[in-house]
Formats: structure tokens, sequence, C-alpha cells
């Protein structure tokens, strides 16, 4: 890692510093193997464009929004506030983060319990890097002219109302966004929200990601963009079913922007 800048909340307090922002990165960030490199490609971006940012190591814990939406409220307000007392101390005021799951719990349910923050999801972050000219594009790269769908996240789409700034992100790149016939508003869970992402789905006809890889497919398109570590998992899983690993790939926004910059 010693190619990245990343430093910690309480590195920077100790230098009498404050970021502009905290990202978020969230436990598919830091802990999954294929989902790290998305945080890779998120913080290289911000390095490249010189954004102050900080994240907090291991004083992070996991949102609670899997115990909450699993049921399990005690733990959600056990780890939440936890959380919401570290992010006080530092006087955070603005997060980021690429996961819609952290998103939604840190921005709609965190002041219930004291944590009030200008909460943004990486899309929108990355379409006002690229609103702002900070970040240039070279136009060209292996997505080049090629025909890329994206998968709406429920807790960003359906739950926040973001369906606009991913594809923003996606226009900006040379290439061209075939929409699939389930979309925005009307979007397709990828099968893991509500906390299903932790248990085996229930006996019926088909997967849900498996359906939604379908109607990915169906575009056209050589790649899947997502937003979401779940939908990233579920969909790469549908994608593998198919046998179509070798042709159709599956990425997270800031890889798509991060290839495109060359780093």
């Amino acid at each position: 890692m010693s190619t990245y800048q990343v430093p910690t909340m309480a590195e920077m307090a100790a230098n009498s510093q404050t970021p502009e922002v905290l990202f978020w990165v969230g436990c598919a960030g830091s802990f999954d193997e294929r989902y790290k490199a998305v945080t890779q490609a998120f913080v290289k971006i911000l390095n490249k464009v010189g954004v102050s940012f900080a994240v907090l190591g291991p004083e992070e814990a996991c949102t609670g929004d899997p115990a909450r939406r699993a049921g399990n409220e005690f733990l959600f307000q056990m780890q939440a506030v936890a959380n919401i007392q570290v992010m006080n101390a530092y006087e955070v005021k603005k997060v980021v983060t690429a996961c819609p799951h952290c998103f939604n719990t840190i921005k709609n349910e965190y002041p219930a319990l004291g944590g009030n923050y200008e909460v943004i999801h990486h899309s929108e972050f990355l379409q006002q890097l690229i609103n702002e000219g900070k970040v240039t594009l070279q136009g060209g790269g292996e997505f080049k002219g090629k025909k890329i769908t994206f998968h709406d996240s429920c807790y960003l789409g359906r739950a926040n109302g973001v369906y606009e700034a991913p594809r923003e992100v996606i226009k900006a790149l040379d290439v061209e966004l075939v929409e699939m016939k389930r979309c925005r508003t009307k979007g397709l869970c990828c099968g893991a929200g509500g906390a299903q992402m932790f248990k085996e789905p229930e006996p019926g006809k088909k997967d849900i990601n498996i359906e939604r890889t379908e109607e990915a497919l169906a575009t056209g398109a050589s790649t899947i963009a997502v937003g979401c570590p779940f939908c990233l998992t579920m969909m790469t899983d549908g994608v593998k079913n198919k046998n179509r690993e070798a042709d159709v790939q599956v990425v997270d926004l800031a890889e798509l922007l991060a290839k495109n910059m060359g780093i």
C-alpha cells in the first residue's frame, strides 16, 4: 500500500489537521478481496486530484446496517452509537463512501442517534470532480466505444433518489450507456439487500441475481457498472453462473474512472 497516501483521522488530528472529507471505507472495502480494488481505485483518484481526506482505520466499525435489516435493533444501536462517538470526537462534517448501505445508514439513520453529517456517495463525489474539471479523462482507454449498462443499487436509487450521478460518470467516458428494461425507479434488486447477502436464498424458481444478470446481458453490454459492493458480488456471481466472465466484466464506477485516468 506504499503507493497510496491514506492518512487516518488520528494521524491528522495529532498534527492538528482537519481533512475536507472522511472516506468511510466500509466492511466490504476493508475485507472483501475483490472490493479492496475499488477502495484502492477511489483512493488513487482522491490522491491524484489532491482531495484532503482521511479514513478512520481501526476506529471504523460496521455501520450496523446488516444488524438492523436482520432485525437486531440492539446491535445496530450499539454499533451506530460507537461510530457516532468517534466521528463526533473528530468533528467530522462530510462523509464520502462507496457503499450505498453505509451511505443510507449514516445519512438517514444516524441523525436520530446524534450523528449529523453531510453524506455523499462516491458516484456523486466523482461526478462533482468531473464537473469541476479536477478529473481529466483520456477519452479512450479499454472501454472506448464499448457498451456499458448500469445497475441501480436499491439503497442508492429508490431509497435516496441518486440516479443521475452514476450515469453522468459513465457518460463522461467515451462509451455507449445502454439501459436495462428495469432501471432507475423501476430497478430490480441484485438480491443482497435487507441482509439477504448473508444467508442462502429461499427456495424458488430462480435466484434474483440470476434474473438481474440476464437483464444486464440482454442489453449486449460488455461491462456491467455498479456502485455498491453487494451488487458487485451478486452481479459477478450471476455472470459466472452464465459462463460469461470471459467477455463480460463487472466493475465499480471508481474502477472505470481510475482506469480511464491511467492510474
